[in-house]
């Protein structure tokens, strides 16, 4: 069975049904409860192909991220876009909105009921609390079944980044599979690499700028929800600790985009995406998002950029909209960036224990591309701790985890060949038709095996 991908899509709110507290997510209120604010110091500027940016004694200074887009920093971007869309060379301004202001939501209790699942491929102590690590009939991704019948190929290393609330890269689950910038020296207060950031040994910060609007290289979490984002990926297997991730040869870049109220702006996100593309991460762990767009065009050309230019492809979630008592269509009611129609971008719903989407996540025909187990999942969070969450924001790290290991086997597949995998190797779920393109949940063994069959002599 084959799918034509499409693309789009988010993740977005908090939502506490009557009878569980979802995990992380950012929906906003409507314009009229929370209306949009922009950064007026900061414009996005696109210029037509062929010219240069205009002068302009509003233009404070200017640097170009990527093709004809310019960030330009200036005293009133308001008076300065108005300015630039009168010079037939401009394609397009835009400003820099922040995401709304959103309470992100505590750790769940652990569920006692939780089905607990056993197997010989690792010794972590804890990871019979990762159901989604089931087969087919156990409602999980056959995480379990992948690893006791390997394909017997050399896999490559594959780094993710992790765009969120930071991670604590010190967590003894964690800290073996983080990614290390090797041209920087700790410490030192040094760029060392000259790539305009200070000890980004691990990733970088956002949220904390010097005086010459330098993000820090420190990415320490400041919120549960990275460091539970991250384990979900790659959590050390088999070292007697904790639980284990998904992927067995991920090193995972930590990057602090998402402030503890997840009002976060277009300009970290874009600067985050290129960052982790630039430096060599395949995979983006996408786990926030808003329900207003206005109209801009840069975030989604920065995941068209990082895609052709890099071989990035960015998973975001779907949102957890949705109630018991009527599904969240985002394809009627768009949420961003997972609305955004790029290939590039692959999004995310999430599952239950019992086989169906879980009560609160967002679905679309031609948005979502699959799902993933997102309710009550056990994972890292710092602290050398583990707790459960829930939401499409967990339901992610799992596809994305499941990516990353078949992308290790396969390190030459393309984002698009990677996404139609993927969507044509899931486990069909008949209650999913008219939900997702795939219609389906993702099958680590199933995509393994197709990418074998498709893909044996591809290095």
């Amino acid at each position: 069975m084959t799918f034509k991908i499409k693309t789009r899509h988010l993740i977005s709110s908090t939502i506490i049904s009557s009878f569980m507290l979802l995990a992380y997510s950012t929906e906003h209120a409507t314009a009229n409860e929370n209306p949009v604010r922009f950064d007026n110091k900061q414009l996005f500027v696109k210029v037509k192909k062929g010219f240069e940016l205009p002068n302009s004694q509003l233009i404070d200074s200017a640097k170009k991220l990527f093709g004809s887009i310019y960030l330009v920093k200036t005293q009133n971007a308001s008076a300065l876009s108005k300015e630039l869309m009168q010079n037939p060379t401009i394609e397009y301004t835009e400003k820099n909105t922040f995401h709304g202001v959103s309470k992100l939501p505590e750790i769940e209790p652990f569920t006692p009921n939780i089905k607990m699942i056993s197997s010989s491929s690792f010794n972590d102590p804890l990871v019979s609390k990762v159901w989604s690590f089931a087969d087919d009939s156990g409602f999980g991704i056959s995480v379990h079944k992948a690893y006791e019948a390997p394909l017997n190929r050399n896999k490559d290393e594959v780094i993710v980044a992790v765009v969120d609330t930071g991670v604590d890269y010190n967590h003894e689950d964690l800290r073996d599979i983080m990614w290390i910038n090797s041209n920087e020296i700790a410490g030192n207060r040094i760029d060392d690499d000259n790539n305009g950031y200070i000890d980004d040994v691990y990733g970088i910060n956002t949220l904390v700028r010097d005086s010459q609007g330098r993000a820090s290289g420190n990415p320490m979490a400041s919120h549960a929800h990275g460091t539970h984002v991250a384990g979900t990926i790659a959590a050390a297997q088999n070292n007697n600790i904790g639980i284990a991730g998904v992927a067995s040869r991920v090193k995972i870049m930590a990057i602090r985009t998402v402030p503890d109220n997840a009002d976060e702006t277009d300009v970290d996100i874009i600067e985050s995406f290129l960052y982790a593309a630039k430096n060599g991460a395949r995979l983006i762990n996408c786990s926030f998002g808003k329900s207003h767009n206005e109209g801009g065009q840069v975030v989604n050309e920065t995941i068209d950029h990082i895609a052709q230019t890099y071989g990035t492809l960015v998973v975001a979630a779907a949102g957890n909209d949705s109630t018991m008592f009527a599904k969240w269509d985002i394809d009627k009611s768009p949420k961003y960036p997972a609305s955004f129609n790029s290939n590039g971008l692959m999004v995310i719903a999430s599952t239950a224990s019992n086989g169906g989407l879980s009560s609160f996540s967002n679905v679309g025909k031609k948005s979502v591309d699959l799902a993933a187990p997102g309710s009550n999942i056990f994972s890292t969070v710092p602290g050398n701790k583990y707790a459960m969450m829930s939401g499409t924001s967990m339901a992610t790290p799992t596809a994305v985890g499941m990516l990353a290991e078949v992308l290790s086997h396969f390190p030459g597949l393309t984002p698009y060949e990677l996404k139609q995998l993927a969507i044509e190797s899931v486990t069909p779920v008949t209650s999913f038709t008219d939900y997702m393109v795939s219609e389906g949940r993702g099958n680590l063994y199933n995509t393994l095996q197709k990418a074998q069959a498709n893909y044996a002599d591809r290095l």
